[in-house]
């Protein structure tokens, strides 16, 4: 990926923009992210907080994790477009959806976590790392190591 990348919501009434390469990009296969996709999982794409720089409202929701931290996420107040996540345990994160790129072919995910819980219609490149949680360590242990 160049450095840099940007994004935005169906309606166009949210605009972001990341200066920096993310440190990471995973799908998910949790139910919440299954869920809140409307499809077979999420993918997530990992930056410092300061890189991102968003126009626009966004409207979120909190939720517990498996784990007991919240993760809020964060969707376009007038479309309902899925922009980002935040986590409780990741301060200084964000979790920028890659549905949301103006060009979702810039970015290459890394891994699958939650692969325990893909529905089976939902095919996944086979050849990436699969976890059927989240990596030992858990996902600041992940993402030290990629930084």
């Amino acid at each position: 990926m160049s450095e840099g990348f940007s994004g935005g919501c169906l309606c166009g009434d949210v605009r972001y923009e990341s200066a920096a390469d993310p440190v990471m990009t995973a799908h998910c296969q949790c139910v919440d992210c299954r869920k809140a996709s409307g499809t077979g999982h999420g993918t997530h794409i990992v930056l410092p907080e300061p890189a991102y720089r968003q126009t626009g409202e966004t409207t979120s929701y909190d939720h517990p994790a498996d784990s007991g931290n919240i993760v809020s996420r964060h969707f376009c107040a007038h479309c309902g477009c899925a922009i980002l996540s935040t986590n409780s345990a990741m301060p200084g994160m964000v979790f920028v959806r890659a549905s949301s790129l103006d060009d979702p072919d810039i970015v290459s995910p890394q891994m699958v976590v939650y692969a325990s819980r893909g529905a089976t219609w939902d095919h996944i490149d086979p050849t990436l790392p699969r976890f059927d949680t989240i990596p030992e360590g858990g996902p600041e242990q992940v993402i030290a190591d990629a930084m």
